[in-house]
């Protein structure tokens, strides 16, 4: 089972390095725009920058637990797999929301319908192994 869960746990550290990534876009579109910090408005493009990063960090946190578990208890492949979905979106979102707002749907869209497969399958599994193991 852990040698399966490695792809899984390399799909989270990619995650990770896409949301720092993304704070790195953060931290030069502050300078580009000289905007100080603790501020978080400004120029809109520096806020669209800001948004991506804290959005991402907001899924981040549905995100990490249901990869992990849906590997666990449900298909550490699958999970994986979805989760490359979701930094695919994650990464057309911030894109396109960094462009203009209105191209940020499909990406947004493609992150949270992978988010929900992963937490639903999650779900799922870890309820399917507490009634087998009950059983």
């Amino acid at each position: 089972m852990l040698e399966t869960m490695l792809w899984t746990a390399l799909v989270i550290l990619l995650a990770v390095l896409e949301f720092m990534a993304f704070g790195f876009l953060v931290g030069s579109a502050r300078t580009r725009y000289k905007i100080d910090a603790p501020a978080t408005t400004g120029h809109p493009e520096f806020e669209r920058t800001f948004r991506v990063h804290y959005n991402t960090l907001e899924m981040l946190v549905v995100f990490i637990p249901s990869i992990w578990l849906f590997g666990m208890y449900l298909n550490p492949r699958w999970g994986a797999i979805i989760g490359v979905v979701f930094l695919v979106g994650r990464a057309l979102y911030a894109v396109g929301y960094i462009r203009a707002p209105e191209k940020r749907s499909f990406g947004a869209m493609l992150s949270f319908a992978s988010l929900t497969v992963l937490l639903v399958g999650a779900l799922f599994g870890v309820v399917r192994a507490l009634v087998l193991t009950a059983a």
